[in-house]
């Protein structure tokens, strides 16, 4: 469901950041704060970063105008009465917080959401002498929250159930990704996040490293961006001081500020990070293991203590703090008796024990995996749970697919299957990092090898007695608008999309693109989709035939269910007025295409036909010219089977070219290629 209004409370950087974010997805946001003052530099900071977003083109300027105007900045509190879910972001005191929500008891309507985004406090301490505490749940957001995507959900001993899957549905619409959390300090990602800041300032002390040497290994061994010293610059030392105080409260010796925390805090001073001398080996092994065994010590014991699992803490650690890996995945990848190791000793030099999580796995490793089957019923849930990469198709990915679509397509209850991503992607295309690696290997026989299983896995979907229901409420790009076009009903959100890239990587797509693309809307549309590469949002694929079904992101979930009861299949049909389709028609008809493929079109002063001409022009020759030639098998009578299968036989042959090499590596560098033709 979609807060339509939304209040927040404190225009700090926090409280600015969350209803900036609200804004910009649609929601008309009511920011108070106590002062005209106060709400003038928290909408300054708005427009600045708006501003930001034009410049770096992520807004079009009416776009950041529009967010402005969902703006309401007000002193009173009475504006917020009628918010569907209020976000309170006022300073780390428990006191005021608990008059925040006493005010908002009496104000606001009884079917509202109360929310804290609290880092210091249990969602449960804030509830105590409120009128309605079922109301209450804690929404934790990170920083920046206009930009970071992560939310922890968080219930308190007296929140209504009900009430805090309403408090995920509305974070899901806002397009955050959500983790659940149970109520205890630090939640999820501080509990192991500031161990982690924490065992910088040890190492620090006892003479391990400099500031520039911890942070360069810390970066390189956690695939990060900034190390903990550079971080809490960037946050503020004082909050990584706080809030190991308040871990240390709760949970032991271990979470206490380092002494030189206290100290540089009391200063009132920063960092200084220094340009480091390179670190011999076994320093670089030192500091890498004490900061896996900070964290790996926290994680291990909040999951021992039900506080979350493996799986959402990864989440939490990928896409809140942009970890490449999650802690457990990096357990995985490391061994579980290197790890166990790590964590042990430094357990042990604070009179603490390996943690259950750890001990009791017996080297086995974590099970993670990056697709999940959940059935319900007559329906099976099949979701893809890699936010943090936007899903991509991998050999790793394959393999959870596989297993998850055995499941829920062998058991005999199950009359339908649906399809979805997590995040806000469906599937962004295949993991171009494998193909890149593949490469540098001269391995191609592993690129076609990965195909193969893609396509079969694919046509068993196609092929399944289910209704099978794609849900694209996010990204969906080339092997994941191929999977989609293998559903029965494709439903698409307003932040669905649909297309097909991979020309312009040199390639082109070869798990049913050039195939079932063409049967759905024509030989005409399907050549300006695959050879142009367009990309569409919902709206206008569901006008050119190839999404079904078209809703919102508040009411998908309920239109999705409603289809999964249904025997019928909603299909959607070709528009031809669409400027797409009348485009196409005139200018990539079969006797047509061809003058475009070998340069020889003229444009003229087509709108149209310079678009076309434009977006060829950055495309892979070769890629071009095989794509057609399979899109045009039609005209001869190929039934899908076949095309599948002449797709499937071009695979090696594109690979294998220049073109192919040169688009994947420009991609991966994010650089525009340049190709060949050869």
């Amino acid at each position: 469901m979609q807060a339509r209004r939304i209040g927040v409370i404190g225009a700090g950087n926090m409280g600015s950041g969350i209803a900036q974010k609200a804004a910009t997805e649609g929601s008309t946001v009511v920011l108070v704060d106590l002062s005209e003052a106060a709400l003038e530099r928290g909408m300054n900071t708005i427009r600045t970063l708006l501003e930001q977003g034009v410049e770096r083109r992520v807004f079009k300027p009416q776009q950041a105008e529009a967010i402005l105007g969902r703006l309401i900045p007000t002193t009173s509190f009475d504006d917020l009465s009628e918010c569907e879910l209020v976000i309170e972001a006022v300073f780390e005191d428990l006191g005021v917080k608990q008059e925040v929500f006493a005010k908002l008891d009496a104000i606001c309507d009884p079917e509202a959401v109360l929310a804290t985004n609290t880092s210091s406090f249990r969602v449960t301490e804030i509830q105590r002498g409120l009128q309605h505490p079922e109301r209450v749940v804690g929404l934790h957001f990170f920083f920046h929250p206009a930009k970071n995507r992560l939310v922890e959900v968080i219930g308190g001993d007296e929140t209504d159930r009900a009430l805090v899957a309403r408090a995920w549905q509305m974070m899901n619409v806002m397009g955050k990704t959500a983790i659940s959390s149970a109520d205890a300090e630090g939640f999820v990602v501080n509990r192991f996040f500031v161990p982690w800041l924490n065992e910088g300032v040890r190492l620090l002390e006892e003479g391990l490293g400099t500031p520039g040497q911890i942070d360069a290994v810390a970066c390189k061994a956690f695939g990060v961006g900034m190390g903990p010293f550079a971080l809490m610059n960037a946050t503020g030392v004082p909050i990584t001081m706080h809030a190991a105080n308040t871990l240390k409260d709760a949970f032991g010796p271990f979470y206490a500020p380092a002494k030189a925390l206290n100290e540089i805090v009391g200063r009132g001073e920063s960092w200084d990070i220094d340009t480091p001398d390179e670190l011999a080996e076994a320093s670089k092994k030192t500091i890498a293991a004490r900061l896996r065994g900070a964290a790996l010590l926290a994680c291990g014991q909040l999951v021992d203590e039900g506080i979350s699992d493996p799986m959402d803490t990864d989440i939490g650690a990928r896409v809140g703090l942009r970890w490449r890996l999650g802690p457990f995945e990096l357990s995985n990848r490391l061994g579980l008796s290197q790890v166990s190791e790590e964590i042990g000793a430094l357990a042990e030099s604070w009179g603490l024990t390996l943690p259950k999580t750890f001990a009791e796995r017996e080297g086995q490793a974590f099970n993670l995996p990056y697709v999940s089957c959940a059935i319900d019923g007559a329906v099976a849930n099949i979701t893809f749970n890699r936010p943090s990469q936007l899903n991509p198709l991998s050999p790793r990915l394959l393999d959870d697919f596989e297993h998850a679509w055995q499941s829920a397509s062998e058991d005999e209850g199950v009359s339908a299957i649906v399809l979805k991503g997590a995040g806000k992607a469906f599937m962004a295309g295949a993991d171009l990092k494998f193909f890149g690696d593949a490469y540098k290997r001269d391995d191609v026989d592993a690129i076609v090898s990965f195909a193969s299983r893609a396509a079969a896995l694919f046509q068993r979907i196609d092929d399944a007695p289910q209704h099978v229901i794609a849900c694209l409420d996010g990204l969906s790009l080339g092997g994941g608008s191929e999977l989609a076009l293998c559903a029965d009903t494709i439903v698409g959100t307003d932040r669905g999309t649909i297309g097909f890239p991979e020309t312009g990587l040199g390639i082109y797509p070869g798990l049913g693109g050039t195939q079932r693309t063409t049967r759905r809307v024509g030989r005409p549309i399907a050549r300006w989709l695959v050879l142009s590469g367009e990309v569409l949002n919902s709206q206008n694929a569901h006008a050119l035939g190839l999404v079904d079904v078209v809703t919102t992101r508040d009411q998908v979930d309920s239109i999705v269910a409603e289809l999964a009861q249904k025997a019928g299949h909603p299909q959607a049909s070709v528009d031809e007025s669409h400027p797409i389709a009348e485009a196409s028609t005139r200018l990539l008809a079969d006797d047509q295409v061809d003058a475009w493929l070998t340069g020889s079109a003229d444009a003229g002063e087509d709108p149209s036909a310079l678009k076309l001409a434009k977006r060829l022009g950055h495309k892979g020759p070769v890629a071009l010219k095989v794509a057609n030639a399979l899109i045009s098998l039609g005209d001869k009578g190929v039934d899908v089977g076949e095309g599948l299968a002449a797709e499937a036989a071009e695979m090696r042959a594109i690979f294998e070219t220049e073109d192919a090499k040169a688009g994947i590596q420009a991609a991966l560098s994010r650089q525009r290629p340049s190709f060949q033709g050869r």
